[in-house]
């Protein structure tokens, strides 16, 4: 089933909002006080210059206001009176004043702020992002595996968790300190996010875990259905609270584990088979890929076979109107909205 779209702020209305925070940023620092301040006498001290030493026009007098405020000093205009002498000497001190007071303000600003991402309590302007819900033992392998995929390796990624700081040095993750709530989510930019990946808490019992992923799921579905969501989840048995929650896909941790020891069991070495398509620093990875052009109302064999001859890509399975289909029958025609599943080389194309 297509879920509806819900409307998404353009670029303009993200630019309009990212003004509106500055200029409450500058109001709640009273940086506009200053600023006031700095023209104030800049236009205070030319003014009274121009009276006092009208030979030198009003516009040169602002120019050396300037300059003095900045403590350039380029002494291509000076005042040669006393009083000019004393006017400039009284927009020395008071300059030196306000202007250390804007610089200070400027570079308190700014640490506040590297302070403020570092700890989650900003505010993201992402688009087309991948947002990570939870930190626990599996985290840093997921983040690894993504940064390791040609695509996915320089997708932005926004971390929600209940950490005091940023767990990671990972130039393009972003943290949000919180829980899965509509402010957190609202901070991740869930309205423009690609994908959302909710993993379970290490720190519960499984029924409390589980629980915790069902309801962070139906909390991001009701605000943005048509997001990707991947569940983690630590019983089977809860799978279907996340199916009825509309979330995408759904691993259960101990399920996968369990079979692929018992696939060992019965075939020695197919736990490297897997280890090398599920990495994606292995030699050949898992893919899905729209049907190419050339193949649609082709059977799978023809498909196969082709594929296989065009990049070294297997063909695995085919997913129609939403189901997935494991090794297709050889008669089956690829339609125009099918998409395929590949094991193909790193460096295919595929």
């Amino acid at each position: 089933m297509t879920r509806p779209a819900s409307p998404q702020p353009g670029p303009l209305t993200r630019l309009m909002r990212a003004i509106a925070r500055a200029v409450d940023r500058v109001r709640r620092e009273n940086l506009h006080r200053i600023l006031i301040s700095l023209v104030a006498l800049s236009l205070l001290s030319a003014f009274a210059l121009s009276v006092i030493e009208p030979e030198t026009s009003f516009y040169d007098w602002l120019w050396w206001s300037c300059v003095t405020l900045t403590t350039v000093g380029y002494g291509d205009v000076t005042p040669s009176t006393p009083i000019g002498r004393v006017v400039g000497i009284i927009l020395m001190f008071l300059g030196i004043g306000v202007l250390s007071s804007f610089t200070a303000l400027i570079a308190g600003m700014l640490v506040e702020m590297r302070l403020r991402q570092e700890r989650g309590m900003t505010r993201t302007d992402l688009d087309s992002h991948i947002i990570l819900c939870g930190w626990n033992a599996r985290a840093q392998e997921i983040l690894r595996e993504l940064r390791d995929d040609p695509v996915a390796g320089t997708t932005p990624i926004v971390l929600i968790a209940e950490l005091d700081a940023r767990p990671t040095d990972d130039e393009l993750l972003v943290f949000v300190h919180g829980t899965v709530d509509e402010e957190s989510l609202a901070k991740a930019s869930i309205d423009t996010a690609r994908t959302v990946i909710l993993l379970g808490d290490d720190r519960l019992d499984a029924s409390a875990r589980d629980a915790k992923v069902v309801l962070g799921a139906l909390t991001v579905e009701s605000l943005r259905p048509e997001v990707h969501t991947i569940c983690e989840l630590a019983r089977e048995s809860n799978a279907q609270h996340c199916r009825r929650a509309r979330a995408d896909e759904v691993v259960v941790a101990d399920e996968v584990s369990s079979r692929l020891i018992a696939a060992a069991a019965c075939g020695h070495g197919l736990t490297g088979v897997m280890s090398d398509l599920l990495s994606r620093a292995g030699r050949n990875q898992l893919k899905k890929m729209p049907a190419p052009r050339e193949w649609i109302g082709r059977t799978f064999l023809d498909l196969l076979t082709g594929m296989k001859r065009a990049n070294g890509s297997t063909v695995v399975a085919v997913e129609q109107q939403g189901s997935l289909i494991t090794n297709p029958d050889a008669d089956l025609t690829i339609g125009a909205d099918d998409a395929l599943v590949v094991i193909a080389p790193v460096s295919a194309s595929a």
